[in-house]
């Protein structure tokens, strides 16, 4: 995607947003509600004619070739429909018509993309008597019928339980083991944190952040805390000399600090602590959750505006 520009009547939803995904991994786009979001999945899918920019999925330019680039993707939108009348099975079989999988093959992925969902014993059933939670799975599974190489999903664990979470989270896992492609927004960044591999977070129509997730949890400012054999009165004095320490608490044989720098850093920070003699026998920073880092970027970009 390159410089895309989206304009709703009441304003512009998208502003020079420019990014590439990177084959075969599963990024998670997060941002406030109206952050843009949908619509930039929906220009990605080639519903929406962006005012000006492009957009290229698998070396197709969206807007030149459509119909090619719906054969190579699938869309799970937030509010989705299906036809209550038709069986599972008939819902799966007319998507895999629709997204041009020959007829020969159609009753293998029916009964492939239903296993994945856990819908096989759910085949004969009406989609009108599922529950919400079976509905979800059947969108998903209409969504992956003709094994697209991206899948897009807006908020896919929407009215799924706990353990169909846990299903999905797999389910996403294997796509990416076989070579597919994913983004996938949801409000439910803990869910999230168990299989992206890169996070894309939107601020007002811009794109504040895309890496990878390791990445940013290395850079971030950490929160060590120290445990020693016995009690060193120096260790408040050495901490607070090291460049990029701050916020010092020690108690006794414990400690606690914040360091901003990466693990090359903290283990010269260490190295630096044993060698003056302080006896370590603990030393761990805290693990950053994705919400800690989406709502740390959030603030940065917010603290931003406030000081133009």
């Amino acid at each position: 995607m390159r410089d895309l520009i989206f304009d709703y009547p009441a304003g512009r939803a998208l502003f020079g947003v420019s990014f590439e995904i990177a084959p075969g991994t599963i990024t998670a786009l997060v941002g406030p509600n109206g952050a843009g979001k949908t619509t930039l999945m929906r220009c990605l899918a080639a519903l929406e004619t962006p005012y000006s920019g492009g957009v290229v999925v698998d070396g197709l330019d969206v807007e030149q070739h459509p119909r090619q680039v719906h054969e190579r993707l699938g869309f799970l939108q937030d509010f989705f429909g299906l036809y209550d009348d038709l069986t599972v099975r008939q819902c799966l079989d007319y998507h895999a018509a629709a997204r041009g999988v020959a007829a020969a093959h159609r009753q293998d992925a029916v009964a492939r993309s239903a296993g994945r969902l856990g819908l096989s014993d759910r085949l004969n059933d009406n989609a009108g008597t599922l529950s919400r939670g079976l509905r979800q799975r059947l969108a998903v599974a209409q969504t992956i019928i003709h094994e697209p190489s991206l899948l897009l999903l807006d908020e896919p664990a929407s009215g799924l339980d706990p353990e169909a979470r846990q299903d999905l989270s797999r389910l996403l896992l294997s796509l990416q083991g076989e070579g597919m492609t994913l983004l996938v927004s949801s409000h439910i960044l803990a869910e999230l944190e168990d299989y992206s591999t890169h996070i894309m977070i939107m601020h007002e129509g811009r794109i504040t952040e895309h890496s990878a997730i390791a990445d940013i949890g290395q850079a971030m400012t950490s929160r060590i805390h120290i445990a020693l054999a016995t009690a060193d009165e120096r260790l408040r004095e050495l901490l607070e000399d090291i460049s990029g320490v701050s916020d010092v608490t020690v108690e006794g044989r414990s400690g606690v600090f914040t360091f901003a720098g990466d693990e090359t850093a903290r283990a010269g920070l260490l190295r630096r602590l044993v060698e003056a003699g302080v006896p370590v026998t603990a030393f761990d920073a805290e693990k950053r959750s994705m919400q800690d880092v989406y709502i740390d970027r959030l603030r940065r970009d917010r603290g931003g505006e406030e000081s133009q």
